[in-house]
């Protein structure tokens, strides 16, 4: 299975500071302990597709999308960039497939061949957290491990109150132009992970595209 010997100097690895796997999976486990629901993408994503799908977690983190997935009966591989982030994800769910790879250069195999999955699913503000230029990069691999017909689900701020201090905006229609690149076809778009109808005033978008 393919992925990357060292980190990559995304956005994140340099915006991210002191902020650790640990850190980032206490800060969550919080939010759980207060009563907030903290698998909104998860959820979302079992509506459009029913398990055992086979689904990437691309940017998983501390794996909090995909452990909730497998825990619904998918079938999950989660990837990323920073290895302290994949530490708390492989000691949570040692039977999952963590990857560390960087989504630009993204090519998972199995048996010399490339991966496939129903559903990719990019969460917690990864697109804007990409190295500067490689969206196009980014969003083709992933479009390279998709089926046909197969889903490419994003959720990212578009702007300063929904992003990480530091973090640029990525412009929604550079995304837009990224996935019709490759091939890629828009089906639905949301302003948050509970389907509040999309505005363009939003500050927030999450996008459900499909490989046509």
């Amino acid at each position: 299975m393919g992925g990357v010997s060292e980190t990559p100097r995304t956005r994140w690895s340099e915006i991210a500071g002191d902020v650790t796997g640990e850190g980032y999976a206490a800060r969550f486990a919080e939010l759980a302990a207060s009563g907030r629901d903290v698998h909104g993408e998860a959820t979302f994503c079992a509506t459009l597709l029913p398990p055992p799908a086979r689904v990437l977690d691309a940017g998983c983190g501390t794996g909090r999308v995909a452990i909730r997935l497998a825990e619904l009966g998918y079938d999950c591989v989660g990837a990323d960039v920073d290895a302290s982030m994949l530490a708390v994800a492989r000691r949570s769910a040692p039977a999952l497939p963590w990857v560390l790879a960087d989504l630009a250069t993204l090519d998972l195999r199995a048996e010399g061949e490339a991966q496939r999955f129903d559903l990719a699913v990019v969460a917690g503000n990864v697109v804007p957290l990409l190295a500067p230029g490689t969206l196009t990069a980014a969003v083709s691999r992933l479009t390279t491990h998709l089926v046909l017909d197969g889903l490419l689900v994003t959720g990212f701020g578009l702007d300063a109150g929904h992003l990480p201090p530091r973090c640029p905006v990525t412009p929604l229609a550079d995304f837009d132009l990224a996935c019709a690149n490759a091939g890629l076809e828009l089906v639905d778009r949301f302003a948050t992970w509970d389907r509040e109808p999309w505005r363009a005033d939003a500050g927030y978008a999450v996008s459900v595209h499909t490989l046509t």
